[in-house]
């Protein structure tokens, strides 16, 4: 189901006349009534091209967008449309009105058409989404381009490139290949990675057929992974835009928002993979930048997100690039006068050691981990030591340690994702959970704390149902224990079966 769809079903039921879309503003439907706001929050040009790309004629995709208008019509679930499109500088605005305005009518058998699609078989499965094509020229670099472009149209986090497997766009958590490419072969996959790659990841891959940079386009930066498999050379590029959302866009409270401005203390942004930890951490150490006088350095494998310099001076350094390690550029950073620090992975003992230090001796030091949960969390930066050292890292922690934020991505209704947050703040309840060793009663601390701003992750997936904003089964599916998560359901009135499709 295209994003549209959904706008489109409320053009059709107002009834209303139009739906605008436009850069730096919401979307709007002109009903009889008057402007109707369906979505509040200011669209990006990228938000509004990636969503008119899904539903733009083949024939149209190459070279989309371009400066000027461009029109086409669409056959909606709830009836045809017309589209206008114009591109003017950086500014995107687009048109969509009714055409007759009925359910779309049944085609002849054996008729095509770009403008209207068969009717869908009746079948159990849900729809297939469009077959995705993207240009493959024959230049490596033009070719790389067009696909990092593609990424950026669509909102795909990810680029995924095997060796004799066709190229991967992961858009909202969903794989969707690159139809038009087909597989691509491992001679020709190299030729395009190493069009992008710095030559010393080009001799570290050749020595250890594992390597990380980053590359930047005017669109985003991307960190790219250059690995190898059983089939040959392969790469996964995640998609960094240039543009650090807000705080406040990402929806992060006040209770977030205040652990900006502590002097000292360790606070953690924890979760899977791909769960969008480095951009709640950018956003973080952006408001640091917008509302303190201080200096900040981050130590990142690659530098992501770019922070210029606002109210703060900012110092990036690249692991392998700018240090040689995360603990060699934590011990000096010590003497570097810092005010906060970041480090992008607290991925041994050593780090985790350095920066508790660093959190204890006056300064804020934001870090990441790979855990689940927010109580989990600290059991494994105390288990990473060894048992005699375990009382003295609780005694450090239980005094270091300020919050966690634990976040897991969700589909949202509609298109697109949205964090579900999972808040520990170290109270001093928490604070002697630590120090005792009884971290097996933090859940329940952080239940009793929720007018303190504390939230579990069930608490936050309910939340988000609630608000419409993701389905039960979505939430089911995210959650870590999933039958508390269904009892918390069915209190709410919200009832489910975890076993349908």
């Amino acid at each position: 189901m295209a994003r549209l769809d959904s706008l489109l079903e409320r053009l059709q039921a107002e009834p209303a006349s139009e739906l605008s879309l436009e850069t730096g503003r919401g979307a709007t439907l002109q009903t009889a009534r008057g402007p109707q706001l369906l979505i509040k929050q200011p669209l990006t040009t990228t938000q509004i091209v990636g969503a008119l790309t899904e539903i733009l004629p083949a024939d149209l995709r190459p070279g989309f967008p371009q400066p000027g208008q461009t029109a086409f019509n669409y056959l909606a679930p709830t009836g045809p449309v017309e589209v206008h499109f114009e591109l003017d500088g950086a500014v995107a605005r687009a048109s969509v009105v009714r055409l007759g305005g009925g359910p779309p009518a049944a085609q002849p058998a054996g008729t095509t058409g770009t403008d209207v699609a068969p009717p869908a078989p009746e079948a159990a499965e849900p729809p297939k989404a469009p077959a995705l094509r993207i240009a493959a020229p024959e230049d490596p670099s033009a070719a790389v381009a067009a696909l990092l472009e593609a990424m950026v149209a669509r909102r795909a986090s990810d680029l995924h490139l095997s060796s004799d497997c066709t190229p991967m766009l992961r858009i909202d958590g969903d794989m969707t290949p690159v139809e038009s490419y087909g597989p691509v072969a491992p001679a020709r996959l190299e030729a395009l990675l190493w069009s992008i790659a710095p030559e010393k990841n080009r001799e570290e891959w050749r020595a250890r057929k594992d390597t990380d940079f980053a590359h930047e386009t005017a669109q985003a930066r991307f960190r790219v992974n250059v690995f190898c498999d059983r089939k040959g050379i392969g790469a996964v590029l995640r998609q960094i835009p240039n543009e650090i959302p807000s705080a406040e866009k990402l929806g992060l409270g006040k209770v977030l928002l205040d652990l900006c401005f502590l002097q000292k203390g360790l606070v953690l942004v924890t979760g899977p993979t791909g769960s969008g930890k480095s951009t709640t951490l950018a956003a973080l150490i952006d408001h640091v930048n917008r509302h303190r006088d201080d200096l900040i350095i981050t130590v990142e494998d690659p530098v992501e997100f770019v922070h210029e310099n606002r109210r703060c001076l900012v110092n990036q350094r690249e692991v392998g690039i700018h240090t040689a390690s995360f603990k060699q550029a934590l011990r000096a950073a010590l003497r570097e006068d810092p005010d906060v620090v970041l480090v992008g992975e607290l991925r041994d003992l050593e780090t985790i050691a350095i920066a508790i230090e660093t959190a204890e001796t006056g300064h804020l030091v934001f870090g990441t981990l790979h855990t689940n949960t927010a109580p989990s969390t600290v059991d494994r930066l105390i288990d990473q030591f060894p048992a005699d050292r375990q009382a003295q890292i609780r005694m450090m922690l239980s005094e270091s340690l300020k919050g966690v934020i634990t976040q897991t991505l969700c589909k949202r209704i509609g298109g697109g994702r949205v964090a579900a947050l999972e808040i520990l703040l170290c109270s001093s309840g928490v604070s002697n959970l630590i120090r005792e060793g009884k971290t097996f009663q933090i859940p329940s601390m952080m239940q009793t704390g929720r007018a303190a701003g504390m939230q579990t992750m069930g608490d936050a997936l309910v939340e988000l149902v609630k608000k419409k904003l993701v389905e039960p089964k979505e939430a089911w599916l995210k959650a870590a224990n999933k039958a508390d998560l269904k009892g918390q359901l069915d209190r709410a009135g919200i009832a489910f079966d975890p076993d349908a499709p």
